[in-house]
């Protein structure tokens, strides 16, 4: 069960929470969400919040709405969501980390070695 803390908006956990189901494959192209009213009932919130966090994702490509039905997964959440992960991975995570390397003095070929040891610890 999600749980909401101070750090951002409600809409944003709920958006984020939605999203990381995506990736980790608990929600599958075609899947469908909670309702507003049952993310209101099961989180004690406004209706219009969940309904902003369905907007975000909806403006993304990431959810559709099928009227008088409820909020859908796209068949290309997945691969927008993995694209868009991979671009911050390498841009806020690997590139940093390699910077580090260097400015420790790792060579560039001990940071491939290094980092095929770790590949293999996996």
């Amino acid at each position: 069960m999600l749980t909401f803390d101070s750090s951002s908006p409600i809409y944003v956990q709920i958006a984020d929470d939605i999203r990381r189901r995506i990736v980790s494959g608990e929600l599958k192209p075609g899947d469908q969400l909670m309702s507003t009213t049952q993310y209101a009932t099961t989180y004690r919130i406004n209706p219009a919040t969940a309904n902003k966090a369905f907007a975000a994702l909806t403006a993304e490509g990431l959810v559709y709405k099928q009227r008088g039905i409820g909020m859908f997964v796209t068949d290309e959440a997945p691969t927008i969501l993995r694209a868009a992960g991979r671009e911050t991975y390498r841009a806020e995570l690997l590139a940093p980390a390699v910077r580090a390397g260097l400015a420790y003095g790792f060579t560039p070929k001990e940071i491939v070695t290094l980092t095929q040891k770790i590949l293999e610890e996996q």
